[in-house]
């Protein structure tokens, strides 16, 4: 397929344009002729059976840009040991090895920390000591420049925090607008920072993930189908599910997740969204405490766990009939998670649809490996790709609409009056003909 940097494929609605018009009219009159075209289908997209939203690095860079604030940079910086060398070629061959291309922070972490266990089984103790002093300062550099970037967010202008909260609650809102019989909408993310339960907590979205728990949520393996009910008035035995409920998964984990050292259980700590690098609950020395992957655990109960549960989780919601996935700001680098969307693909009902700001390597690789044009959805550029054009222009609305239903079914109840001559009052509803509710909106 000849992909340019602009572009879009939905259904059998497609156009690629190297660069798009500036500026002014013929950008906006590019922008409604798209609208007609991806709109209605992300809304039917979006009505399906099971609706799972899949989220990289660069959401937070885009929520991040409007508030002007710098995200996390996920490029890996020498440790500074004797080991370096060694440690950055076998991360660069596991980049490569995985199609990621250059290895990233989390490359590096995984591969120090193998060294590391390797340390403790072959010593000697010095070795092991320098390693974890210097792998520690990283990691603890990593996780302030995580909270770095939810402070910038949190602390950003009015005006810029104004905007970049009323993005992030439409694009959210935009996908969890879902009738309450339907399936729960599940949000898989990559990230570590907790800008999904921010956003989640300003639109007033209840979270459901595997923490049970108030004072210290602990994370539970039992996968029970907990949600939300409310008795309506009057009526006896029949609980309602209750609207605005997602369900959330942090592949990665997650810098508030901690190993709690008396129980061995995996904790959720109580960070505030852009507190300092000194809160208290805030680790000194990460590498034994926060969860976030690729931590290395140190026995054997522990080290596919709870990761494990989370793929499983993914592939569980994923992989079965009438599933779409949405990846939005996710550059297909990961090859545990491409793997599940390609198994995903191989079901024929079920749908992926792509947001992404630029074409590359890693996006063709995955395209040609999945080699099913007709179940993948494409919207690809910064015009498509940036949230403020997306959530204006593309997203469908973040409500949850039957009067536009209910419009289209009156204005094609009312069509056959053309026929004839209109009834008084009537004339100006069949006059924009059967099933045109944005004339009459």
């Amino acid at each position: 397929m000849d992909m340019k940097k602009n572009g879009y494929r939905v259904g059998g609605s497609e156009e690629w344009l190297d660069e798009l018009p500036a500026d002014g009219v013929e950008l906006d009159e590019f922008a409604a002729k798209a609208r007609k075209r991806i709109e209605p289908w992300l809304s039917a997209v979006f009505q399906a059976e099971h609706l799972n939203l899949l989220l990289g690095s660069g959401f937070t860079a885009a929520v991040g840009g409007i508030a002007k604030a710098v995200a996390t940079g996920m490029d890996a910086t020498p440790l500074g040991t004797a080991y370096d060398e060694a440690i950055d070629a076998h991360a660069l061959a596991s980049a490569k090895a995985m199609g990621r291309g250059a290895a990233n922070v989390e490359d590096q972490f995984r591969t120090a920390l193998a060294v590391l266990e390797g340390f403790k089984i072959t010593g000697p103790a010095t070795n092991r000591e320098e390693l974890e002093k210097a792998l520690g300062i990283r990691m603890s550099a990593f996780l302030e420049s995580l909270l770095a970037t939810e402070a910038g967010i949190a602390e950003s202008a009015d005006v810029d925090w104004s905007a970049a909260v009323s993005a992030l609650q439409s694009f959210l809102l935009s996908f969890a607008s879902r009738s309450a019989s339907r399936e729960r909408l599940h949000v898989f993310t990559t990230n570590y920072d907790r800008l999904v339960e921010h956003g989640c907590d300003l639109a007033g979205l209840r979270v459901i993930d595997r923490f049970v728990g108030a004072l210290e949520p602990v994370f539970r393996s039992s996968r029970v189908d907990v949600d939300f009910h409310y008795n309506p008035p009057g009526i006896r035995g029949e609980p309602r599910f209750i609207e605005g409920v997602i369900r959330l998964t942090k592949l990665h984990g997650s810098l508030d997740w901690m190993l709690d050292s008396r129980t061995r259980s995996i904790v959720r700590r109580g960070i505030p969204f852009g507190a300092g690098s000194k809160h208290p609950p805030v680790p000194s020395n990460p590498i034994d405490t926060v969860m976030i992957y690729p931590n290395a655990a140190k026995d054997v109960e522990t080290t596919e766990y709870p990761y494990a549960e989370l793929f499983r989780d993914m592939a569980a919601a994923l992989c079965r009939p009438n599933s779409v996935a949405v990846a939005y700001g996710y550059g297909f680098g990961d090859d545990h998670v491409n793997r599940i969307l390609l198994d995903m693909l191989s079901i024929p009902s079920t749908h992926v649809v792509v947001i992404i700001y630029a074409v590359d390597d890693r996006l063709m690789t995955f395209l040609g490996k999945a080699g099913r044009a007709a179940q993948i959805s494409l919207l690809v550029g910064p015009h498509f790709a940036g949230l403020p054009t997306l959530i204006e222009h593309y997203l469908p609305k973040p409500a949850i609409d039957h009067i536009t239903g209910r419009v289209a079914e009156l204005l094609r109840n009312r069509a056959p009056l053309k026929e004839h001559e209109p009834e008084a009052g009537l004339q100006p509803a069949a006059a924009t003909g059967p099933g045109n509710v944005e004339d009459l909106l």
